[in-house]
């Protein structure tokens, strides 16, 4: 098999079903099908987590006075969906896992950023420490920077689908 087979192939290399050893074989089947049944899982509670956005809107929006959302219901409903999204955002990851060679590093970290503004967002500042806030402020300031810096190694790599020197 050629070093272009093993690249351009739709499952990881590192669980190859064409391994030598039978034992190693039958353990990376059982891997990558229990990702499949991870992802089947997480497409199920992003449906169930749709529901739950549109039962808590459901919720805040026939409590008196009706149709209205006051401060602390939008961030309720904020909280709802960014919840959804980030399920989304697991599910491409678990998605992308199984259809290429590589591990997405940038849609981890886009993940792990999602995830840590919703903590932002719903943070309610009145009963929060203030070195919790500089914690998450450092938490984003460090994933900001891992971001910038796969985004900035990623678009000055060769289109080719070369390795950067040195790898």
């Amino acid at each position: 098999m050629s070093d272009d087979d093993r690249h351009s192939g739709p499952a990881h290399e590192e669980l190859s079903p064409e391994h030598d050893d039978p034992l190693i074989r039958v353990l990376h089947l059982i891997i990558r099908n229990s990702v499949r049944v991870l992802a089947v899982l997480m497409a199920m509670v992003i449906v169930w987590a749709v529901a739950d956005v549109v039962y808590v809107m459901y919720q805040r929006l026939m409590v008196p006075p009706q149709y209205l959302l006051d401060y602390s219901d939008l961030f309720d409903v904020f909280g709802a969906f960014m919840l959804v999204l980030i399920a989304i955002e697991i599910f491409i990851n678990i998605r992308l896992y199984l259809g290429s060679n590589v591990i997405p590093i940038q849609l981890v970290i886009a993940t792990a950023l999602m995830a840590i503004a919703r903590k932002v967002i719903v943070l309610d500042l009145s009963d929060t420490d203030a070195r919790y806030i500089f914690a998450i402020g450092a938490v984003v300031l460090a994933l900001g920077i891992a971001y910038w810096l796969v985004a900035r190694r990623e678009f000055s790599l060769p289109r080719s689908g070369g390795q950067p020197p040195g790898e």
